[in-house]
């Protein structure tokens, strides 16, 4: 059996390494069944690459049911880890039930951008998804169920400070179709917590922030755009001014976060996911790359040169994207990576 060593290159070896030797309640998964949907994403590969590892080195004898959408971007993330006998796929396309006579005992359900201008198609994914899943673990009887959506959840917000909690909410127009994911995702976190009141299904519930790492990948951010320009040591191009504020997670953080609230978390409790050290601009982020690869000549660039003056936030701007983390905090977990370091190893692991 091809060993995750030998597949991985070493900076990335070395980040799902992290994620396996965090202090966590590792025995719950022993001989355990784990899903993990959508496997492929960039977090959902570092979470079913860090239980692989488990089992290399630990032989846990932990099974992974990796559900994705598309076969061949699976076969393009995990290449021969997918020969493995302690790992099988489930391909499931949007809108489609999960049919699969595998009985998981954890869940973890990951939001994933959806490449459609559909609002129907986003809607789908966002509570159709869930819905599905839900039903799969009520045949399943898990011992804990992870559902996570992403910050756009909370709407529009504006409370005077520089962050979001998780008791808080903001406006959404529920009548405008490009809203239709940030709808669904509240939709599906109250159809969580019938499930958890009713049901008593142990439904565990996450907010992502930007998860950011090695990917390349089209997903309407502007991280991996930057993170290209770095691989192929071109001037950093935006299209504004960059100036507005998100909370950043490192991928291999985000998915020790994850693991945490799937075995330590409360049922219907949501956890902010974020990095007091990634709450930057997308400007910061630019000079942060311009600065770690300073010797390849890289510019940073202002499509419009009147961008290049930057903005100052006022007190009656809307809250930024910056997710207070102190829940997930309590629970024990801890972010490691700061933003240089986590630009670094990205360019490292793409540039192989």
């Amino acid at each position: 059996m091809i060993k995750l060593q030998q597949y991985l290159k070493r900076f990335q070896y070395d980040d799902i390494l992290d994620v396996s030797s965090a202090a966590l309640p590792w025995g719950r998964l022993c001989g355990k069944t784990v899903m993990i949907s959508d496997a492929s994403s960039l977090p959902g590969f570092y979470i079913t690459a860090a239980l692989l590892l488990r089992n290399d080195v630990y032989d846990e004898g932990i099974k992974i049911a990796a559900v994705v959408r598309d076969n061949m971007k699976c076969s393009a993330r995990f290449g021969d880890l997918l020969i493995r006998d302690d790992i099988k796929v489930i391909v499931r396309r949007l809108g489609e039930e999960l049919n699969t006579d595998v009985k998981a005992d954890y869940i973890i359900h990951l939001p994933d951008y959806i490449e459609s201008e559909d609002p129907a198609a986003a809607l789908d994914y966002s509570l159709g998804a869930v819905k599905r899943i839900l039903g799969y673990a009520e045949k399943c009887s898990p011992e804990s169920v992870l559902v996570c959506a992403g910050a756009e959840v909370y709407g529009e917000i504006y409370n005077g400070k520089d962050f979001i909690s998780e008791d808080e909410a903001g406006y959404i127009d529920r009548l405008d179709t490009a809203n239709s994911q940030s709808v669904g995702q509240r939709a599906g976190e109250n159809l969580c917590a019938l499930y958890a009141d009713v049901k008593k299904m142990p439904v565990k519930l996450a907010r992502l922030c930007c998860i950011y790492g090695p990917s390349l990948e089209e997903n309407g951010m502007p991280w991996n755009k930057m993170l290209s320009s770095a691989v192929m040591e071109k001037d950093i191009v935006l299209d504004d001014s960059g100036c507005d504020t998100f909370s950043l997670c490192y991928v291999s953080d985000a998915a020790e976060a994850l693991l945490t609230i799937l075995l330590c978390g409360e049922c219907s409790y949501p956890y902010n996911i974020s990095s007091e050290y990634s709450n930057v601009s997308v400007r910061d982020f630019a000079k942060a790359e311009q600065s770690i690869m300073s010797g390849s000549g890289i510019k940073l660039v202002f499509s419009n040169p009147s961008d290049e003056k930057e903005r100052h936030r006022s007190y009656f701007s809307r809250t930024p994207e910056v997710l207070d983390n102190k829940r997930l905090k309590d629970l024990g977990w801890v972010g490691r990576t700061t933003l240089k370091e986590g630009i670094g190893k990205s360019v490292r692991i793409l540039k192989g």
